[in-house]
């Protein structure tokens, strides 16, 4: 009958074995020797990386400098090689050493020289191709991760870390999930969804430059192809570990569940979100009024829209919203917005000559369309005035509508000001009977005689 292995007991001989390699090490580090002589070799080979790491830092910052015209990426490059410029230098100087000694001496006697250089031109290509990785304290997980196995990995021990990782396992009934196989499903699925949204912006950068697709139709194609790259990547790498797919139909079934009880609203969000990219009833830069909320469609999500007022403001309107409320689109079918301004000048003012003056101090105001002629009507005749209403065309709802109206009443002021046309506005005149006056006077109704009594004492 096979012993069973004590994982416990593997673990402790795992780091006494690596403990009496160190101590190995470190007293072949101490003894005179060839050994030694490498280790004396890389401290000086890492003080002069160090030394050259200041000088051409400085070199190419200035250099960097006299450059004019450079994009973002190219100066962000820049600034990631000088960084790297003492570990770059190392590399470079731990291999001509390395290259030297194999021909003049016995290879034996340069390989921790040609071991150092090695990891430290590999460090270098990880830390540059992990800038791939935005999200900074997973970039950071991903460099040092990967360097710990290139680490291993040319000290050839890997083998050794990975058995005893398996052998950390977790049990219950037909599946087991060890600590390497967890390991290598972060590692892979991380990968493959490093490279599903490298495709993606990719692809999303192309579909956005070009116009024949319209603005509603760019948002659906960008977030389909990352809903689908996304979920590609996700199960190859599921795959690519060995885990059973099959299982996961219980797990649909149970967010199935999940969907119809507690995520009503978010999965009508999502629903509507794409209703509302199919039918182009609002796109990004259309100006749009829901209630009190007026703005500009600044990006559509798959949850909200995000809509930015005059102020600054920026309102995340459900997409729910968009669909069952009443929405104003102020440029759906085309961006020519008709606001309507009313006023009133006296009786006495001529209504024609009235009217022409309107329209053309309408037509002196910059935003207005003169193409689209603005129109002026009487609409009633007041009580202190005749009643008109001015209508107009602009184009740029973006710019504003209250704005555009009080130019407009501006220039109306300015235009009836030099023409003599007066704006009334409602008086009123109290008639005093003769009844009235002798009652008062004679303070019938108890007002005017107390009047008069405090009066006189105060006097």
């Amino acid at each position: 009958m096979q012993q069973e292995v004590d994982p416990f007991a593997d673990f402790l001989a795992s780091l006494m074995g690596i403990w009496n390699t160190g101590v190995n090490f470190a007293y072949g580090m101490l003894t005179p020797g060839w050994r030694q002589n490498q280790f004396l070799i890389l401290i000086a080979l890492t003080v002069l990386a160090w030394l050259l790491h200041r000088v051409s830092g400085r070199l190419l910052q200035n250099w960097v400098r006299s450059r004019e015209g450079w994009s973002k990426w190219q100066l962000r490059v820049v600034v990631q090689i000088r960084r790297r410029l003492g570990l770059i230098w190392f590399a470079l100087l731990a291999g001509g050493v390395y290259l030297v000694m194999q021909q003049i001496t016995w290879p034996s006697r340069s390989y921790l020289i040609g071991l150092a250089g090695t990891l430290a031109a590999v460090m270098a290509g990880i830390a540059f191709a992990a800038r791939l990785v935005r999200n900074r304290p997973v970039r950071r997980m991903v460099t040092w991760g990967l360097w710990l196995y290139a680490t291993l990995y040319f000290l050839n021990v890997d083998d050794d870390v990975a058995g005893f990782l398996d052998r950390l396992a977790l049990t219950l009934g037909e599946f087991r999930m060890s600590l390497l196989d967890l390991i290598v499903a972060l590692v892979v699925i991380g990968g493959l969804l490093t490279l599903a949204r490298l495709v993606s912006t990719t692809t999303a950068a192309t579909i956005r430059k070009n116009e024949d697709i319209s603005p509603s139709m760019q948002v659906l194609a960008v977030k389909g192809l990352q809903i689908f790259l996304y979920g590609v990547a996700f199960f190859l790498g599921i795959r690519a570990v060995g885990i059973d797919l099959t299982g996961l139909a219980m797990l649909s079934g149970a967010i199935g569940v999940g969907l119809g009880f507690g995520l009503q609203k978010v999965v009508s969000n999502l629903v509507s979100g794409v209703i509302i990219l199919l039918d182009k009833s609002i796109k990004p830069g259309d100006v749009i009024s829901l209630g009190d909320t007026f703005g500009w469609i600044a990006t559509l999500g798959a949850r909200y829209a995000s809509v930015v007022t005059r102020d600054g403001k920026e309102y995340l309107i459900p997409n729910e919203d968009l669909i069952t409320g009443q929405v104003v689109n102020w440029s759906h079918s085309n961006e020519f917005v008709r606001l309507d301004i009313h006023f009133g000048t006296s009786y006495g003012d001529d209504p024609h000559q009235v009217r022409e003056l309107a329209v053309a101090a309408a037509k002196s105001v910059e935003r207005v369309l003169s193409f689209k002629s603005p129109v002026c009507h009487i609409v009633g005749f007041g009580d202190s005035s005749v009643d008109y209403i001015l209508r107009f065309w602009i184009k740029d709802p973006t710019g504003g509508l209250t704005n555009i109206r009080g130019n407009v009443f501006l220039a109306l002021w300015d235009t009836f000001k030099e023409n003599d046309i007066s704006i009334p506005f409602p008086q009123r005149e109290v008639l005093l009977l003769e009844e009235s006056r002798l009652a008062l006077s004679r303070g019938e109704n108890g007002s005017a005689a107390p009047l008069r009594a405090r009066s006189g004492q105060e006097g």
